[in-house]
């Protein structure tokens, strides 16, 4: 599969899993530096947003459209996976005063390649959305071809609530 960037085309590393497949198995790091594998995500609805890096203005707008989502839907664990380091990561939330995010860095891209995300010429992952049920098995999937737009946010939440309910506060 290919995305774009500006409008240049820019390869996949690999092949996407598809909705009804089980997540692949990889390896990433959260803000304590300890390792989160697929199976630690096993066991809650979870939704990923993927973003190409935290420093970027569509990335933070994504980022925190997912932040202020989440308390609305406390049966589904939000996360969002970048190939920027745990202190890059670290250092984003405290710039943008955002707390309670489950941010998990990539930066070995272990994420990036067992998905099939991973976009080499650009050295980051590609912006995507991926809603998994209990048991790991992805029931939404949503690859943004221009990675410069933001993804479509109402179509993720729409297929969450398939999942869980919206609780509003």
């Amino acid at each position: 599969m290919d995305v774009t960037r500006l409008g240049k085309k820019m390869a996949l590393t690999g092949d996407l899993p598809e909705v009804g497949d089980q997540l692949p198995k990889f390896k990433l790091f959260d803000q304590q530096n300890n390792k989160v594998k697929t199976a630690n995500l096993i066991g809650q609805v979870s939704l990923i947003s993927v973003v190409p890096d935290l420093d970027t203005p569509v990335c933070t707008l994504q980022t925190r459209k997912f932040v202020q989502q989440a308390d609305h839907y406390p049966a589904a664990k939000f996360y969002t996976v970048s190939n920027n380091s745990v202190a890059e990561q670290t250092g984003w939330c405290a710039a943008e005063g955002v707390q309670n995010v489950t941010l998990l860095s990539d930066e070995e891209l272990s994420f990036g390649y067992e998905t099939g995300l991973y976009v080499p010429n650009a050295g980051n992952l590609a912006r995507s959305i991926w809603i998994i049920d209990e048991t790991g098995k992805i029931v939404y999937r949503q690859i943004v071809i221009e990675q410069s737009e933001e993804p479509d946010y109402l179509a993720a939440l729409t297929a969450l609530e398939k999942l869980v309910p919206r609780v509003d506060a």
